[in-house]
């Protein structure tokens, strides 16, 4: 700026003062908008944490469910086996009753 430029009459004196209140526009927008930014970068996380909660209950579950269909799955063969026990043990018997019986039906 020139020495004898006076304030009053300066014309880039005009353009530093529109430049300035553009400035101070750009800055308020820029602080809302960082705001906002963060109040919705807050809320994500806030959301993050609440997902986490419900995947770890889903898991929980999932868990649960797993052991009772293994439980479920188990039990037909645990039946089988019993029922095949229950068989041998009943042939046993009917061929001890029949050795205690004399054995009727071999040839004598």
């Amino acid at each position: 700026m020139p020495e004898n430029c006076n304030p009053k009459d300066c014309p880039v004196s005009t353009r530093v003062d529109a430049l300035e209140k553009e400035f101070d526009r750009y800055r308020e927008n820029s602080s809302d908008t960082h705001r906002q930014m963060f109040e919705r970068i807050g809320a994500l996380e806030q959301n993050g944490a609440s997902v986490n909660t419900k995947l770890d209950s889903i898991d929980e579950k999932l868990d649960e469910l797993n052991a009772t269909a293994k439980e479920l799955a188990e039990k037909p063969a645990k039946r089988w086996e019993s029922l095949v026990g229950y068989a041998l043990s009943a042939m046993v018997g009917a061929f001890l009753v029949w050795l205690a019986a004399g054995m009727p039906g071999v040839g004598k």
